[in-house]
C-alpha cells in the first residue's frame, strides 16, 4: 500500500527535523513519496522562511537591498545542508537567483516557492531519493485551476517504483511561469500526488498529534480526535477551526483516500484519520466530534409583518446584500422575521447603504442590527441519531449563564450552530467540551 506523505513547515525547520523526518519514512517502505513545505520556524520569534522570500521580492520591487533577507534565507539552508554532512551545491543555485532577482526578472510566485524548492532538494540529496521539481508534474490551466489529468499522468510517470520528493506549494502556468497556491498550499500538492498514485493513504505530518477537539488556547489540554468524517472536517473548517487547507480535501475525498493527520515530534501517535464513513468507530459513545467558532459576527434582523408569506422577499433581502458584494454565513428565520449574520468586518463598511435599501425595497416594521456576535458550532455526524442533543446544550449553557442570541441547523443535523455575545464565546466553548467531552 503506497502511503504519500507530506511533511510541513514545522518539520522542515532545521537539520534535527530532518533526521525526524528521515526516520518516519525509513521506518515504512511504503512511504516513498514525500512533498515538502519551506522551512518553518525553529522557536517562538524565528521568521519562516515563505516570510522572507515574500519580504525579499518586495524589497527588490522598491528598489530597496534586500540583502540581509536573503542572506538569512540561504543561511537557513546552508546550515540544514553542512549539518546533515550533504555535498549539494545550493552557493551557485542562490548566486543565480539573487541576480536574477537584483534584475527584477524573479515573479512574487517564483521568489516564494523557492523555499519549497530548495527543502526538496535537501531532502532528496538527504535520502537518497529522485528530487522531482513541481513544475514538471503539476500544471495549472490557463484560469489557476489545476489540470488533474495531465499533472496525474505526468507523477505517475515519474514516481514509477522510485522513492521521490517533491516540493510543495507551486507548480507550472501554460507559459511555463511559476504559479503558488495561496498559504498552506503544500497541503493541496500531498493531495494531488496522493490521487495521481491511488495512494492507500495520504499522510499529513505537522506539529500536532492530530485534529483537536477544540482550540487549546481556549480549553486545556483538549482530546485529539481519533476519527473524523470529510463532511464533519469541512464543517469544523468553515466553522473557524484551523485544519486542513480546504483545497487539500477535494482531490483525496474524489478517490475515498483515507487522510491521516500524524505529528513528526511524536511518530508513533495515531493522529487523526480522516475518512468519507467508518464501518466501525472507535468511541461510538461520542457525540460531538468538535467544538469550534469565530467572533465578531453582525446580526441585521428584519422585522414585518407576515414576511414568510410574501413570495421572493427572501430573495430581496438577500439581493440588497448581493448588489453590496457581500455573502450571508446564515439566515436564521422565524414567522415576521429573517436574521442576516455577517462578518462584522465585511459588513461595518458598507451597514448604513445597506440598512436604506432594505428600507427602500421592503418597507419592513424594524430593522434591528446586533454586534460583537460569536458564532460556536458544535460537529458531529452522530448528533442526528441522539435525540435531545440541542436540549443538552442549551441546558448546560444556560447553567453556565451563558445567553444564546441565535440558532441555526440543517436538515443534516451535522452541525448546532448559535450565536453569543464576544464574551461569552470562550465560555461557551469550554461549557460545551466539559458537558461532552471531558
Amino acid at each position: 500500500m503506497l502511503k504519500v506523505t507530506k511533511f510541513g513547515g514545522s518539520s522542515m525547520a532545521d537539520a534535527g527535523q530532518y533526521r525526524k523526518v528521515r526516520d518516519i519514512l525509513m521506518s515504512d517502505k511504503e512511504r516513498r513519496v514525500a512533498i515538502v513545505s519551506a522551512a518553518g520556524k525553529r522557536f517562538s520569534a524565528d521568521h519562516k522562511i515563505t516570510d522572507l522570500l515574500y519580504l525579499c521580492h518586495a524589497h527588490t520591487q522598491y528598489g530597496v537591498a534586500c540583502d540581509p533577507v536573503f542572506n538569512m534565507i540561504t543561511s537557513r539552508y546552508l546550515e540544514i545542508r553542512d549539518e546533515l554532512g550533504l555535498k549539494l551545491d545550493l552557493e551557485s543555485d542562490f548566486a543565480a537567483l539573487k541576480a536574477r532577482l537584483d534584475k527584477k526578472e524573479v515573479s512574487q510566485d517564483e521568489m516564494a516557492s523557492r523555499g519549497e524548492y530548495y527543502s526538496a532538494k535537501l531532502m532528496a540529496a538527504y535520502l537518497d531519493f529522485q528530487f522531482v521539481d513541481a513544475i514538471e508534474w503539476v500544471f495549472f490551466n490557463i484560469d489557476g485551476t489545476v489540470n488533474k489529468e495531465e499533472s496525474y499522468a505526468a507523477l505517475r510517470s515519474k514516481a514509477a517504483g522510485k522513492g521521490i520528493v517533491t516540493p510543495g506549494f507551486y507548480g507550472k502556468m501554460p507559459d511555463g511561469a511559476i504559479r503558488t497556491f495561496s498559504r498552506g498550499g503544500s497541503d493541496i500538492t500531498g493531495a494531488l500526488a496522493a490521487a495521481a498514485l491511488d495512494a492507500g493513504v495520504y499522510e499529513n505530518w505537522t506539529d500536532v498529534s492530530g485534529i483537536l477537539m477544540a482550540d487549546p488556547r481556549i480549553v486545556e489540554n483538549p482530546q485529539p480526535i481519533p476519527e473524523i468524517t470529510y463532511d464533519e472536517l469541512r464543517e469544523m473548517a468553515y466553522a473557524g477551526a484551523n485544519v486542513l487547507h480546504e483545497g487539500a480535501i477535494f482531490p483525496v475525498r474524489e478517490k475515498d483516500i483515507p487522510l491521516n493527520i500524524r505529528n513528526t515530534n511524536d511518530p508513533v501517535h495515531p493522529g487523526t484519520m480522516i475518512r468519507s464513513h467508518f464501518e466501525t468507530e472507535t468511541d461510538p459513545h461520542r457525540i460531538i466530534t468538535g467544538i469550534t467558532g469565530k467572533k465578531d459576527f453582525s446580526i441585521i434582523t428584519v422585522f414585518k409583518r407576515g414576511l414568510t408569506s410574501q413570495v421572493g422577499i427572501l430573495r430581496r433581502i438577500l439581493s440588497v446584500l448581493e448588489r453590496h458584494g457581500i455573502s450571508v454565513e446564515f439566515v436564521p428565520n422565524g414567522i415576521d422575521n429573517v436574521s442576516l449574520v455577517i462578518p462584522t468586518a465585511t459588513v461595518a463598511p458598507h451597514l448604513y447603504s445597506i440598512l436604506a435599501d432594505i428600507q427602500q425595497e421592503l418597507s419592513p416594521d424594524n430593522i434591528v442590527v446586533q454586534d460583537q456576535i460569536s458564532i460556536v458550532t458544535a460537529v458531529g455526524h452522530r448528533m442526528a441519531f441522539r435525540p435531545g442533543v440541542s436540549g443538552q446544550i442549551f441546558a448546560a449553557l444556560g447553567q453556565a449563564g451563558v445567553n444564546i442570541r441565535m440558532i441555526n441547523q440543517g436538515p443534516d443535523e451535522l452541525n448546532i450552530i448559535f450565536g453569543v455575545k464576544n464574551e461569552d464565546f470562550a465560555q461557551a466553548i469550554r461549557v460545551l467540551y466539559n458537558s461532552f467531552v471531558k
